[in-house]
Parts: structure tokens; C-alpha cells; sequence
């Protein structure tokens, strides 16, 4: 059973801040340098400076990335840059945005509380696998600054639409914030609540009690990290009760049955590459896939658009675009015969399994190191590449399912890296979870 609690969040203040477009940033792992410039260079109080601060060359054990984001936090709190809700609270985001294909849609996620729990315990459930990297870097930051600041995109079933019924009425009756993220998405609109009603929270928590497993969309490195956290605090604190805050992680809840949920399809260029050119690869192809020629890239996206889950397609970029269709799902049958048909029939998978460690010899060390192969929302740079000699091929791939996602992780699935890209990823910079003392409950 999920328990989902609302919390006092610790949030800039908006008597200082009327626009929090300069202070709220991406997900800190869609901070790269350049990214990270930007938000520096748009407000002295960017959350960059807590959740991705710079390196510098004279770092060490008392003065680094971490004991700077403390350094910040305590400044910003003595300052009232960022202060805490009086009361324990839910919060609510709403996000508007157009796909690539021309479609606009809105998304509703609510922010809480939720008790920490084992994937072995069924409540909550991951799709991905994590390297350990990220979760060092997490961990780190977390203990230095006993916060948990970044949103654990979490997914919830709700086909009857309960949770947004009941959060209705608020939302007509109060203006939101609204906020962009002016470096990573800029073209998303954020609309944020304070859900400060106490009877609206009481229902929306009880109805959210029952509705099991959760989904991790994005953000397992964090929840990995809360749960490494959590376990290192109790030890240190073995007469804590349950209400402590290190029991607890932030998460953003979104229905996968919302209409506005969006997986984006994320293309593979293969580059670095000599072992077959792709005349040798079609050929090798062949026994396992039906291949067509298509002349152009729209024509290849209308194919990929027609697949059925009996015979999974993708499409592939050479100097020419070829349409393949798997014959038979008898070959994955034979290739992974101890894992679940749901995690086999993925286009991930076959693509990965198939195509490029069984028919052209790359690794499983080699694509997890990222030696031959870039990740790529929008297609048109590996085409490029592939035209300038730059890379080998491009793979374009259609968007992993929803009812995939369901089906792989109730199966004890992790489906392979980069197999889904949620659209858009939630902001940091709206409301952060103290994890020191108590949490009301």
C-alpha cells in the first residue's frame, strides 16, 4: 500500500521571487556544461548551484561540489531566499506542451511525500536499470545538504480519472505560477500549485492509499539513492520512528492513464563503427527481417507508424532509409528463452539483442560505455552525421508503449537503456523535501 503524505516544502519565496523562470532549472542529469552555464548566468540564486554546481580545479574533501550546496542552502534559508511551507501540503504541476508532431497536450503530476519502499515489496516498481555514478553523486549531495530536491516522476494507474476529479474544483478556484525552464524546454509552460486545503489533501491521499504499483517514469538513480540514504540513517538512528523524513522520498505523481502522458522515441547512431558497411549489414538483416527501401524520411515515419506488436519494425539509415520488420518473434524466442515475452518483443530489445550485439558484434559493455552508440530525441542530427561521414548508421525507432511499460514491470523486467524518453521531464526548483526531523503525518 502506498503512503503518499503531504509535507512542508521548502520552496523559494514568493514574496522575493514573482517569477521563478530564472531559479528553476531541468533534471540534473539534463544539466550539461553548457546548460549549466546558462542557469548560472540567469539568477545568483539558480538552483544549479545546489543540484549541479560547478568543479574547480582546487576542489577538496571540505570544499567541493557538496559542502558548496550546503554552504548555499543555509545562505539562501538565513536570507528567506527559500523558506518552508508552515504546513504540511501537497502541490500540484501542471505542464503544457506541443509534441513534435504538432499536438498540444497538458500533463498533471502532484508532488508529495511517499514512503519509502524495496522493489521486492511490489509498491513501487522500476523499468530501468542505474549505474552507480550517478547514485554516488546523489548520495553525496543528499547527505551533505539532508534534502531531497530533485522530482521522482512516479506513474499511478487511475483509468477512472479520480485524483484530477477531486483536484478540479481547487485549481478553477486558484491562480497558479506560471514558470518556464528557459535552457532545456524552454517551450514547456509550468503552471504550480500550493494545494494549501486540508480536505481536498485528506481525499486525494486516501484515494492515492489504494492504488498500487507505481511506476518509476524517471528517476531511479534517485530513488536508489533515498533508499541507500535511508538505510545509512537508520542505522545511525536505530530509535527513529517512522514519521522520520529520511523515510520518505518526493515524488511528482502522474496517471498513466492521463492523456497528456508522452514516451518520445529515442533513435540510436551507431558510430565508430567498420566492422560491416551497410551493404554487409542488409545482407546479414535479412535473415531475420523483411527490408524495404523507402525513399524518404517522412515516408519511413508513416511505415513505422503501422506497426503491430506481431511483427515490431524500425527503421534504419545508411545513405538510404530501409524499413525493417521483424519475420518472427521464434528468433528472440531462442535468443533470450529465460526472459519475459513482454521484455523480448520490445523494439528496444530486438534492436539491441539482435541487431546490434548479435548481428554486428557489439558488446553489452561497449553500448552500456556508449563507445559506438549516441542517443538522440531528434533525428535529423544522426542523419547528418550519417551523411558527413561522422557515423555509420542511424536506427530510428517508434516510442516505446505505455502498456509495454506496464507489462515489462510487472513481469520483474528492467527494459534496456534509453527505452523511454517522458515528455517533458519534470523541473527542479518548485519544492524541495527536507529530510531532517520528522515529516507531519
Amino acid at each position: 500500500m502506498a503512503n503518499i503524505q503531504p509535507f512542508q516544502g521548502l520552496r523559494y519565496n514568493p514574496s522575493k521571487f514573482c517569477d521563478l523562470s530564472d531559479v528553476i532549472t531541468a533534471p540534473y542529469d539534463r544539466i550539461h556544461e553548457a546548460e549549466q552555464l546558462r542557469y548560472y548566468e540567469q539568477s545568483a540564486y539558480n538552483l544549479v548551484r545546489i543540484i549541479q554546481g560547478r568543479k574547480t580545479p582546487d576542489d577538496s574533501a571540505t570544499n567541493n561540489v557538496y559542502t558548496r550546496a550546503t554552504a548555499y542552502l543555509h545562505t539562501w534559508t538565513a536570507e528567506e531566499v527559500l523558506i518552508r511551507d508552515p504546513e504540511p501540503t501537497l502541490y500540484v504541476i501542471e505542464q503544457r506542451f506541443t509534441t513534435p508532431d504538432g499536438v498540444a497536450h497538458l500533463r498533471r503530476g502532484l508532488t508529495a511525500a511517499l514512503e519509502l519502499t524495496s522493489f521486492e515489496e511490489g509498491v513501487v516498481l522500476p523499468h530501468e536499470h542505474t549505474l552507480e555514478g550517478p547514485k554516488i553523486d546523489r548520495l553525496n549531495l543528499t547527505r551533505a545538504t539532508e534534502t531531497s530536491w530533485g522530482q521522482i516522476f512516479m506513474l499511478y494507474p487511475d483509468p477512472q480519472a479520480t485524483v484530477n476529479t477531486l483536484l478540479q474544483p481547487f485549481l478553477d478556484a486558484h491562480m497558479p505560477a506560471i514558470v518556464y525552464d528557459q535552457v532545456v524546454e524552454p517551450e514547456v509552460e509550468q503552471n504550480f500549485w500550493v494545494l494549501n486545503d486540508p480536505d481536498v489533501t485528506a481525499q486525494v491521499k486516501e484515494d492515492l492509499r489504494s492504488i498500487e504499483p507505481l511506476i518509476i517514469a524517471d528517476g531511479h538513480h534517485r530513488y536508489e539513492t533515498a533508499l541507500k540514504y535511508q538505510a545509512a540513517m537508520q542505522e545511525q538512528n536505530p530509535e527513529a520512528g517512522p514519521d522520520a523524513a529520511f523515510n520518505y522520498v518526493m515524488v511528482t505523481l502522474v496517471s498513466m492513464d492521463d492523456p497528456g502522458l508522452v514516451i518520445l522515441p529515442t533513435h540510436r547512431l551507431i558510430h565508430s563503427y567498420s566492422k560491416m558497411d551497410g551493404k554487409a549489414l542488409l545482407t546479414a538483416l535479412r535473415t531475420h527481417f523483411d527490408i524495404q527501401e523507402i525513399p524518404s524520411l517522412g515516408e519511413l515515419q508513416e511505415a513505422l507508424d503501422k506497426a503491430v506488436p506481431e511483427h515490431p519494425r524500425f527503421g534504419l539509415y545508411d545513405g538510404n532509409y530501409h524499413l525493417l520488420i521483424l519475420k518472427s518473434g521464434a528468433i528472440m524466442s531462442q535468443l533470450l528463452p529465460d526472459r519475459a515475452d513482454s521484455f523480448r518483443t520490445l523494439d528496444v530489445t530486438i534492436l539491441h539483442e539482435l541487431v546490434l550485439e548479435k548481428t554486428m558484434g557489439l558488446s553489452k559493455e561497449s553500448v552500456r560505455n556508449r563507445e559506438n552508440i549516441d542517443y538522440l530525441r531528434d533525428p535529423l542530427p544522426g542523419l547528418t552525421a550519417v551523411d558527413g561521414g561522422e557515423a555509420s548508421f542511424l536506427f530510428l525507432l517508434n516510442p516505446t508503449r505505455m502498456s509495454q511499460v506496464q507489462t515489462c514491470t510487472s513481469a520483474g523486467e528492467r527494459m534496456p537503456q534509453k527505452s523511454t524518453d517522458f515528455f517533458p521531464k519534470m523541473v527542479s526548483g518548485l519544492v524541495a523535501l527536507p529530510l531532517s526531523g520528522t515529516l507531519k503525518v
